[in-house]
């Protein structure tokens, strides 16, 4: 029996070094498996140790015994609690929702079971089959492992809209994992098989939620998505500008030529920087004034206005992503008012120390319905597979490049204004370049 447990340590210590070494960012998510990860491999260790001293009671002694028995099932209850809130966070990102009664009731359960797992008496069993521990110091691992599980599938239950397939199909999973193996546990006392379940829900996290090679994937997508949208850069902004110009060289001479072209040279030279996912907030700013320029040389009556914290200015946000979001605004707000109104760009830190950048249009506002299709397609967005054309390319794109180079709980949403118009808000971590 020790064999298995030495085998399940093993495989436990591999996925550890992969998920380690690859890197990731320090999301809430990240961190919570992480923590799961560390405190899996510390159980597993004592799970193999109290395999061997609980079949030499007349060799160990009872202190020993009991100690190495009070950590065994007191890291169990803490890996168990470590997937529930492994999945809570996992819900809280696709759902938007913080369950804070749950978090704050799964957590006085924890400190519960935590003191009966210390103080509770251990009792021994002795079977020709191999020996356990028992009595109302197992009860409390079992009870703990009940009311997890429990919970874990009263979010899946709850929030199955809002959570995406891959994702359920993986929480889902692993719950059944975890509750067949502790139904034959405590059908099989003598089988001792607790660590199979824990490293089969950790394996069926890592393999479809964790795996760096598919969140490196996912990566690349999002590169090679945004590379696409760069090269179709609107090709009638691309020939509405043109058209101005020509005609404008035929009334004015060739200064305003001169103009509008190093404009366009401009906004181009700064839109090619597609090698970098990553760029100061004052490379993105530069990209969207050569952008605004041409628009409101184009249209008299439209304005554009900035307010942007200085100290902002280096830190790191997502390579292209303000253009196709101020795009959106003229062609969806003030388009039906004629180009006639004002797009503003702020830029401020959060009293939570990160960045929100705001794009304030006083256009149209939303079309009825339009608001509540576009919040479902952003919180969805991992599922959206846009086609090559389409209005919603452009922020759907933003909200999956932010979500992947930032972390889930970043991204793109809309309010409407009560003056009229939208605005988008961005929110990204503050982050500056070196740091």
């Amino acid at each position: 029996m020790l064999r298995m447990e030495i085998a399940l340590f093993l495989i436990l210590v591999l996925v550890a070094y992969i998920y380690f070494s690859a890197g990731k960012k320090h999301t809430p998510l990240h961190k919570t498996f992480s923590a799961l990860l560390v405190c899996a491999l510390v159980h597993m260790v004592f799970d193999g140790i109290t395999v061997y001293t609980v079949n030499r009671l007349d060799t160990v002694p009872l202190f020993w015994n009991d100690l190495i028995h009070r950590i065994f099932i007191g890291s169990m209850i803490v890996v168990i609690y470590l997937f529930y809130r492994y999945i809570s966070v996992l819900v809280e990102e696709e759902a938007g929702k913080i369950q804070q009664g749950l978090r704050q009731a799964s957590f006085l359960f924890l400190v519960a079971a935590e003191m009966g797992a210390w103080f509770l008496p251990v009792e021994y069993t002795i079977t020709s089959q191999g020996n356990y521990s028992s009595g109302v110091f197992t009860y409390i691992c079992y009870a703990a492992v009940a009311f997890y599980l429990l919970l874990c599938a009263g979010l899946l239950i709850v929030h199955r809209r809002q959570i995406d397939h891959k994702r359920k199909f993986a929480i889902g999973a692993a719950l059944i994992i975890e509750f067949v193996i502790s139904l034959l546990q405590w059908l099989h006392h003598t089988w001792l098989i607790s660590g199979m379940g824990i490293t089969l829900m950790t394996l069926a996290f890592y393999l479809t939620l964790e795996n760096p090679d598919i969140l490196r994937a996912e990566l690349t997508e999002q590169k090679m998505s945004m590379l696409y949208l760069k090269s179709q850069v609107n090709p009638h902004f691309l020939y509405n500008t043109l058209d101005t110009i020509r005609i404008q060289a035929q009334l004015n001479g060739d200064k305003k030529v001169a103009d509008l072209l190093m404009q366009l040279v401009d906004f181009f030279r700064l839109s090619v920087k597609v090698d970098r996912s990553m760029v100061t907030l004052d490379d993105e700013l530069e990209l969207l004034e050569a952008y605004m320029e041409l628009m409101c040389y184009r249209y008299p009556e439209l304005q554009c206005s900035y307010d942007i914290d200085p100290d902002l200015g280096e830190a790191q946000v997502p390579n292209f992503i303000l253009q196709p979001i101020v795009e959106n605004s003229l062609l969806h707000g003030l388009k039906n008012k004629g180009y006639r109104g004002e797009v503003r760009i702020s830029a401020a830190r959060t009293e939570d120390s990160r960045m929100e950048i705001c794009v304030r249009d006083s256009g149209s506002g939303f079309a009825e319905g339009k608001k509540a299709a576009i919040d479902d397609m952003l919180r969805h967005y991992a599922r959206q597979a846009p086609k090559l054309t389409g209005n919603s390319i452009g922020i759907l794109n933003v909200q999956k490049r932010i979500k992947t180079l930032c972390g889930r709980e970043f991204g793109l949403s809309y309010t409407e204004n009560e003056e009229g118009g939208v605005t988008a808000h961005i929110l990204l971590p503050l982050k500056e370049e070196g740091r």
